[in-house]
C-alpha cells in the first residue's frame, strides 16, 4: 500500500483549468507528461522519474500528467490527437523546454539541466529562457503530413486477426552505422508490409525485461548493455505475399543469429550483410507467433487485432475449429504438433486435456457408431488423455483440414506424405491420430462438447470502482466474456458476511467485511467457455505483490494495492460460482438484470447500472411484519429500490426504522451524487 501511495504522489494529475493554473504557480520546475486519451500517461518513464526524484531529492522538482483532450485547458488544444509522447517543462509559469518522444536518456538530462537553470533564476534573479513548441507550427505540421503513411496515426493501426505479424528490431549497431534506412528499404523490397515503425532507445530495465527469456545465458548482461546503448528501430511486419505466416519468412530473410554461419549459409541475409559478430548481428526477429504476440504487446500496447474489413465493406470473421490430438501421439509428439499449429498461423483459443469415457466417445462420434472402424476408434479414444484444442484464424476449418490430410492413413501417406496424419501415423494402428471439424457448424458443436459455456461471478470491489471500473469492463469484453447479468450495489454488513461466509473463521474476516461494505461494488455474471478458470487467470494471484511477479499483465498486478484491496473477486470453481450467483441475483428478474443468456453490451451495462441505482419515491406507509419487533416506517422520503435479497435481510432484522437523522444523511449523500441508501438500525 505504501508503494502505491508513493507512486500516486510522484505525478500529480491535472484535469481542469484551475488545477493547471495552480500547477503553473508552483515554485520550481514542473515536468508535464501530456498524454492522449487513447494511450494514457507514458508508463515507460515512471520508473525513470522516480529514480530522478530519489537521486536529486529536490523539493523544487515536480512531475504532473495531463490529458491532451481535457477540454477545459485551452493551452492543450493543439496537442490533441498527437501520437508522440510530449513532455513540457515549466518554470515560473513559463514554458522553458519541450521534449517529444519517450527518449529516456534525453529526458533525464533535460530534467537535470532545466532544474539547474530554474534554481539559478530563483537564486540569482536571472531571466528564464522561454520557448515555443516549434513542433506545432504550421510548417512543421505540413512536414508531418508528408511522412510515410505507416508512420502516421500509429494509434489507429489495427493488426487484422487473419494476418500474421512479427516484431522486427534494427539494433543499435546498425543504426549507429547509418544503415537503418537501407535495411528498411530492403525489407520493403522483399515484400514485407510495415504496419508500424518507431525509433526508440531502450532503457536498461526495458532491455532486461524484453530479453528475460535469455537471462540464464552467459551473454545476457552484455546483451542488455548493448540493446540500451543507443536508438533502435522497432517495426511490426506483416507477411509477404504467398507466405502462410510471416515469422518463418522473416527469420529466413534475416538469417542465422551466428554471423559466421549467416555469411557461410545465407550470404544474402540481413545479418550476413550488416552484422559484425553474434551479439552485434544488426537485426532481431520473433522466434514464433507466441513470442511475436508478447513482443507486440511490449512495444505497442495499443495495438489490437480485429477482423479484416475488405474493400467492398464486408467483414471476414475469424473462424474456430476443433482439433483433437489422440492419446497415442499426445503422449509422444504433443509439442511437435503444437509447433506445427503455431507455424500454420493458428491461435490456440482454448486447450484442455481430458480422459473420455466410453459413453462420451459414443456421444461425440454418434454418427460413426455403426461404422466398421468404430471399435478401434473407441479403443483409441479411451486409452489415455486426449488433447482438445479450439483453433482460431481466418478459414480455420478448411485450413486445418488441409493440414491434416485425408482421414484414411494409407491414402494420406500416398497422396499427402507431408500432411500431419501421414507424419504422425502410429504403426499397426488403423485409426489416424488427429481430428478436425468438417464444417463451421460442426466446429461450434464440437467445441461446445469439449468446452461447454460456463458462468462465473465477478466482482469489481470498492477500491477499484472509481478509477479502474471502465478499464476492467473493457478488458472483460476484450477477452471474449459475455456479461449476462450486472448489478451495482452497496453490500450491507449481513450480505457481506454471508457472501464471505467460508472465511468466517479467518483472522481477516471482519476487516474484509468492513472493506466490502464501505462503497459500491459491481457484480457481474460472466459467460464463456472455461469462464471460471479464465476469469481467475485474468485476475491473477490474490496477493498483488505475487501477481506482479508471476502475472504482471493481470488485473490485480496492475490495479490492486494490497492483499485486502485487491480490486476484483472471482468464484473458485463452478459450484461456488452457481452458489454466489444465486445469492447475489436470486431467481427473480429486475430492471437491473438481464436474465437471459444474451450478452449485455457496453451501453446496456451503463444503463443497467443506472437503473439499479435509480432513486424512487415511496409513499407514506407503515409496514409491519408478523415477526415480533419488526417495524419499517416510510414517510414519503426518497429511497433506493431494494432488491429481493436486501428486502429479505431487512425483514429479518430485529428492529428497523428510518429517523430524521437518517433522512438528513440521505439527502446529503444524494445531493453529492452518491448512489447509497443510508439507514440507521436500532
Amino acid at each position: 500500500m505504501a508503494g502505491k501511495k508513493k507512486e500516486a504522489t510522484l505525478q500529480a494529475s491535472v484535469t481542469n483549468q484551475e488545477q493547471w493554473e495552480e500547477m503553473l504557480a508552483t515554485k520550481g520546475l514542473t515536468v508535464v507528461d501530456v498524454y492522449q486519451q487513447w494511450c494514457g500517461p507514458c508508463r515507460a518513464v515512471v520508473s525513470l522519474l522516480r529514480k530522478i526524484k530519489n537521486e536529486l531529492g529536490d523539493d523544487l522538482l515536480h512531475f504532473a500528467t495531463v490529458q491532451a483532450e481535457a477540454d477545459s485547458i485551452d493551452v492543450l488544444e493543439r496537442y490533441r490527437g498527437k501520437c508522440e509522447p510530449t513532455f513540457l517543462f515549466y518554470g515560473g509559469g513559463e514554458l522553458v523546454a519541450v521534449l517529444r518522444g519517450a527518449n529516456a536518456p534525453m529526458l533525464q538530462r533535460m530534467v537535470v539541466e532545466e532544474l539547474a537553470n530554474e534554481k539559478l533564476v530563483l537564486e540569482q534573479g536571472g531571466e528564464r529562457k522561454v520557448v515555443k513548441d516549434n513542433a506545432l507550427t504550421d510548417e512543421e505540421n505540413k512536414e508531418e503530413e508528408e511522412l510515410p503513411q505507416h508512420l502516421e496515426n500509429e494509434e489507429s493501426v489495427i493488426v487484422p486477426a487473419s494476418k500474421s505479424y512479427t516484431v522486427a528490431i534494427i539494433k543499435p549497431d546498425a543504426v549507429a552505422h547509418g544503415k537503418a534506412n537501407e535495411i528498411i528499404m530492403k525489407i520493403q523490397d522483399a515484400g514485407f508490409e510495415i504496419l508500424a515503425h518507431e525509433e526508440r532507445t531502450l532503457t536498461e530495465a526495458e532491455a532486461r525485461d524484453f530479453y528475460q527469456h535469455k537471462a540464464a545465458e552467459a551473454c545476457f548482461e552484455d546483451l542488455v548493455q548493448f540493446m540500451s546503448s543507443g536508438p533502435s528501430h522497432i517495426l511490426v511486419l506483416s507477411q509477404v505475399e504467398g507466405s502462410a505466416t510471416v515469422v518463418p519468412a522473416w527469420r529466413e530473410f534475416i538469417g542465422p543469429a551466428d554471423i559466421e554461419e549467416a555469411k557461410r549459409e545465407k550470404p544474402e541475409s540481413l545479418r550476413a550483410q550488416y552484422g559484425t559478430e553474434t551479439l552485434f548481428n544488426a537485426v532481431h526477429g520473433s522466434e514464433d507467433s507466441d513470442q511475436a504476440s508478447r513482443e507486440l504487446a511490449f512495444f505497442f500496447p495499443n495495438f489490437r487485432t480485429a477482423s479484416v474489413i475488405e474493400q467492398d465493406g464486408e467483414e471476414e470473421h475469424v473462424e474456430r475449429t476443433l482439433a483433437l490430438i489422440r492419446p497415442d501421439v499426445a503422449r509422444e509428439n504433443r509439442e511437435e504438433i503444437l509447433d506445427h499449429i503455431h507455424k500454420s498461423g493458428f491461435i490456440i483459443a482454448l486447450q484442455k486435456e481430458v480422459m473420455l469415457s466410453e459413453e462420451q466417445v459414443r456421444q461425440f462420434y454418434c454418427q460413426h457408431v455403426e461404422e466398421d472402424y468404430f471399435p478401434a476408434l473407441l479403443q483409441t479414444m479411451t486409452s489415455g488423455p486426449v488433447l482438445a484444442l479450439a483453433l482460431a484464424r481466418k478459414g480455420a476449418v478448411s485450413h486445418w483440414k488441409t493440414i491434416l490430410g485425408p482421414s484414411d492413413i494409407n491414402k494420406a501417406k500416398e497422396e499427402s506424405p507431408d500432411c500431419l496424419r501421414a507424419q504422425f501415423a502410429v504403426e499397426n494402428k488403423p485409426i489416424n491420430q488427429l481430428h478436425g471439424s468438417g464444417s463451421r457448424e460442426e466446429a461450434e458443436r464440437e467445441i461446445s462438447f469439449f468446452f461447454p459455456k460456463q458462468q462465473t461471478l465477478a466482482v469489481i470491489k470498492p477500491d477499484a470502482m472509481e478509477e479502474h471500473r471502465e478499464a476492467i469492463l473493457e478488458e472483460i469484453r476484450g477477452r471474449g466474456f459475455s456479461v449476462t447479468r450486472l448489478k451495482e450495489t452497496v453490500l450491507s454488513r449481513e450480505m457481506a458476511e454471508e457472501f464471505y461466509k467460508e472465511h468466517r473463521e479467518k483472522p481477516f474476516f471482519n476487516q474484509l467485511v468492513e472493506f466490502m461494505c464501505r462503497g459500491p461494488c459491481m457484480m457481474l455474471v460472466l459467460t464463456k467457455e472455461n469462464a471460471v478458470e479464465e476469469w481467475r487467470a485474468m485476475m491473477g494471484p490474490t496477493d498483488p505483490n505475487k501477481a506482479r511477479e508471476t502475472s504482471p499483465e493481470s488485473l490485480r498486478a496492475r490495479f490492486a494495492a494490497d492483499i485486502l484491496h485487491n480490486s476484483v473477486h472471482g468464484s473458485s470453481n463452478e459450484q461456488h460460482a452457481e452458489e454466489k450467483i444465486r445469492f447475489i441475483f436470486g431467481d427473480i428478474s429486475t430492471d437491473a438484470e438481464l436474465t437471459s443468456d444474451d450478452p449485455i453490451s457496453a451501453k446496456e451495462e451503463e444503463k443497467a447500472a443506472e437503473k439499479n441505482t435509480e432513486i424512487i419515491e415511496s409513499s407514506t406507509e407503515e409496514i409491519s411484519s408478523s415477526r415480533e419487533g419488526v417495524h419499517i416506517k416510510k414517510k414519503g422520503i426518497p429511497i433506493q429500490g431494494l432488491d429481493p435479497l436486501e428486502s429479505a435481510l431487512l425483514q429479518n432484522l430485529s428492529c428497523f426504522r428510518i429517523d430524521e437523522k437518517a433522512i438528513e444523511y440521505f439527502h446529503h449523500f444524494t445531493k453529492t451524487g452518491m448512489r447509497y441508501w443510508y439507514l440507521y438500525v436500532y
